[in-house]
C-alpha cells in the first residue's frame, strides 16, 4: 500500500522556500520552530491522513530526536521519521534511545540515516572523515544498531567501532524502519545491505525508474520512497502562479549563497539536484526545479491541480515508488491542502 508522509520544518516556517538545515539561502522565517508550532503541523498532518512526518538533521535545525520526543506527546497516530547522522553518536547509544522513544511514543519511531554531504558542516561538528570513509562507517554503524536491537550479547570489531558484550537487555519488539538515501555507488551498496526503504529525491520519472531497477538488482526486498515538494491549487494556472510567487521570493543573494554552498558539497545526490536547475526550471510534466535554487537536499516540486498531482504521483508509483515524503510552505496550511488533494474524488486525469 502506498504511504504518504509530511515534513516538520525544524529550522522554522513561513510563506517562502526555507532551508532544511543550514541557513545559507534560507528565507526569513515568520514562524519559529517551537514545540507548540511543530506540534500543530504534526497534528494537521495527522488529520490529513499522512502516515509519518520527517524531521531533518544538521546545522541550523533543532535536534530531531529531542524535538520529536516532545512532539510525540501532542500526537496520537503520526509516526516520527527522525533523521540522524551516522557516526555522530555511538550506534549502541542510538539503539537505546530508540528503545526509549518507542516506549514513550507507543512505537511510532522510524529512522532516516544521513551520512552528510557538506565537508564544512561535517568539520564544524568535529567530523573529518571523507566521503568514502563516512559510508564505510555507516555500514558498521547499521550492523551494530541492528545487532543491539536483537537483544543478544555480541562482540564487534571493525575499522570504526569496537563493541564487547553489546546488546539490549531484551529484543526490541518494534524495530524502527530504517530509511536511507544517497546516490553514490557507496551509498547504494550500504542501503542495499541495511535499509528497509531507499529514499530518492524528485527527479524525472525515467531517472527514478533507472535507479530503482538498479537497486532492485542489489536487494529485491527494498521499498522505495520519494522526497518531493508539492504546490497544488484548484487549477494549474493558480498552482504555477504560486510557484512563480515562490521564485520571486528568492532574491539573488540568497540564490548565490545557496549555490556556493552546494558547489563545495561532496554529495552525489546534491550534485544531481543542482544540475536540474541550471537551465530550464520545468524539467518534466508538472515537475519544477526552482526549489533547489535555495534549498539543499530535495529541490523539486510537483506543480498543478489535484488531478495533475495525483497523475504524476501515480507515474512514480508505476515505476516502483512505495512511499512519498511531501511538503510545502507554510507546512501547517499546506498539510491540509495537500492531504485534501490526495484524497479528492477522482477527476479526469490529464494526459
Amino acid at each position: 500500500m502506498t504511504k504518504y508522509h509530511w515534513f516538520l520544518p525544524t529550522t522554522g516556517d513561513g510563506a517562502q522556500v526555507g532551508a532544511a538545515t543550514v541557513t545559507a539561502g534560507a528565507a526569513r522565517h515568520e514562524r519559529p520552530p517551537t514545540v507548540g508550532y511543530l506540534s500543530e503541523v504534526a497534528r494537521a498532518a495527522e488529520r490529513a491522513g499522512f502516515t509519518a512526518a520527517l524531521t531533518p538533521v544538521g546545522a541550523g535545525c533543532l535536534d530531531p530526536l529531542v524535538m520529536c520526543t516532545a512532539i510525540a506527546q501532542h500526537t496520537t497516530t503520526l509516526q516520527l521519521l527522525v533523521a540522524f547522522r551516522a557516526g555522530f553518536t555511538l550506534p549502541t547509544l542510538l539503539a537505546q534511545q530508540a528503545e526509549a522513544f518507542q516506549w514513550i511514543s507507543g512505537n511510532r519511531l522510524a529512522l532516516n540515516v544521513v551520512t552528510g554531504g557538506d565537508p564544512v558542516e561535517q568539520r564544524a561538528y568535529g567530523d573529518f572523515t571523507d566521503h568514502g570513509g563516512r559510508y564505510a562507517r555507516t555500514d558498521e554503524y547499521l550492523q551494530i544498531l541492528r545487532k543491539t536491537w536483537a537483544g543478544e550479547r555480541f562482540d564487534f570489531a571493525g575499522e570504526y567501532y569496537r563493541v564487547e558484550g553489546g546488546g539490549l537487555a531484551k529484543p526490541l519488539e518494534h524495530v524502527p524502519a530504517v530509511y536511507f538515501g544517497g546516490a553514490s555507488p557507496a551509498a547504494e551498496d550500504v542501503a542495499a545491505r541495511h535499509a528497509d526503504v531507499y529514499l530518492l529525491w524528485g527527479e524525472p520519472v525515467e531517472a527514478i525508474k533507472e535507479r530503482i531497477e538498479r537497486m532492485r538488482a542489489k536487494n529485491p526486498s527494498l521499498r522505495y520512497g520519494l522526497r518531493i515538494h508539492v504546490i497544488v491549487r484548484d487549477d494549474a494556472d493558480q498552482a504555477w502562479a504560486e510557484a512563480d510567487r515562490l521564485l520571486k521570493g528568492m532574491d539573488p543573494d540568497r540564490v548565490a549563497a545557496a549555490q556556493q554552498r552546494f558547489q563545495r558539497m561532496d554529495s552525489v545526490g546534491q550534485a544531481r539536484m543542482t544540475a536540474l536547475n541550471q537551465r530550464d526550471l520545468v524539467i518534466g510534466p508538472n515537475l519544477w526545479a526552482g526549489i533547489g535554487l535555495v534549498r539543499e537536499g530535495a529541490g523539486t516540486a510537483l506543480v498543478g491541480s489535484p488531478a495533475e498531482i495525483r497523475a504524476r504521483l501515480a507515474e512514480y508509483e508505476a515505476v516502483g515508488v512505495d512511499e512519498f515524503i511531501l511538503s510545502g510552505w507554510p507546512h501547517l496550511e499546506e498539510a491540509e491542502r495537500v492531504g485534501q488533494a490526495l484524497t479528492a474524488s477522482p477527476a479526469p486525469v490529464p494526459a
